[in-house]
């Protein structure tokens, strides 16, 4: 059994949750997801199964979209609605609609982030929310990420909301962009809720629920629900070979580089529709290109 199951996954459980579960309803310990959110964030989790394992960094380096709610007023420690408030400030004139979309603007493209402590983000060995329960600070490092689109969806001037679209590159925070957003309109802010609609190709509209996937566990036809390992590398380039040269991808070798053909790292080989492996330009040989992963024949 492999392939891609586009798992909505509900509120109340961790990312590793789901892939225990998945463990057990496709009998295989080859799981892995392709991207964590967090217990109180409900969306599209893309589960890798299988063979599929083998794209999860590639699956994860897409394009995510989020509906996310910035609500000012209050921050928190962990900058979503389930901290301890450390800062707040009375929301006397709610920003007026030309300022939110002015401000929002300025985080569109490549923007700078600063993890929050509650993140598994790794400095010196230990993920930061280890160095927030020990109640220890560290100096946390800065990324560059990019906001393809953010879309103001709505605003609730009562309850001090702003409803957002946000599309974005993998490692971006929803929550410290809810922060910085607040921030620049006046305010503490934290966000105070966060669904995920789309990840790649995957979208709320071809999502399976765990409901689904029982009711299809009774009839014993679970793999029905998975769709093939390249619809999780749609995003990539493809290169079709021959015959002949199927067999040396087959056996991991490297190939000579495809001449009048611009391909950007990592790319997809392919013959005919099927999936033979993943290729990138080789590091120290200009004139070749060298195998990623290589997917064994199915039967």
């Amino acid at each position: 059994m492999e392939g891609i199951l586009p798992l909505w996954k509900p509120k109340g459980y961790t990312s590793h949750d789901c892939v225990m579960k998945c463990r057990r309803y496709f009998k295989t310990k080859k799981v892995g997801h392709t991207g964590t959110l967090d217990p109180e964030v409900e969306g599209i989790l893309p589960i890798c199964i299988g063979q599929a394992t083998k794209i999860v960094p590639f699956l994860t380096d897409t394009k995510k979209t989020y509906i996310a709610e910035v609500k000012l007023g209050f921050a928190t420690d962990t900058e979503d609605a389930h901290g301890s408030i450390v800062d707040q400030k009375e929301v006397m004139e709610f920003p007026a609609e030309s300022i939110i979309n002015q401000t929002l603007k300025d985080f569109s493209g490549e923007i700078t982030q600063i993890p929050p402590m509650y993140s598994a983000v790794k400095v010196n060995g230990r993920k930061l929310y280890e160095y927030a329960r020990a109640n220890e600070t560290v100096e946390r490092p800065k990324r560059k990420v990019t906001i393809y689109e953010i879309e103001r969806l709505s605003i609730d001037p009562i309850a001090h909301t702003i409803r957002l679209k946000v599309v974005c590159s993998k490692g971006t925070y929803i929550r410290t962009l809810c922060v910085d957003i607040g921030a620049k309109l006046g305010y503490p802010a934290h966000m105070s809720a966060l669904v995920r609609t789309k990840t790649g190709t995957f979208s709320e509209k071809n999502a399976i629920s765990f409901a689904m996937i029982e009711e299809a566990v009774e009839q014993n036809e679970q793999n029905r629900l998975l769709h093939p390992i390249i619809d999780g590398l749609s995003h990539l380039n493809r290169l079709y070979v021959n015959e002949e040269t199927k067999r040396k991808v087959m056996n991991g070798q490297k190939l000579a580089k495809p001449k009048d053909t611009e391909l950007e790292d990592p790319f997809v080989v392919m013959h005919h529709n099927e999936l033979l492996a993943i290729y990138q330009h080789h590091p120290d040989k200009a004139e070749q290109i060298k195998p990623v992963r290589v997917f064994s024949e199915r039967s």
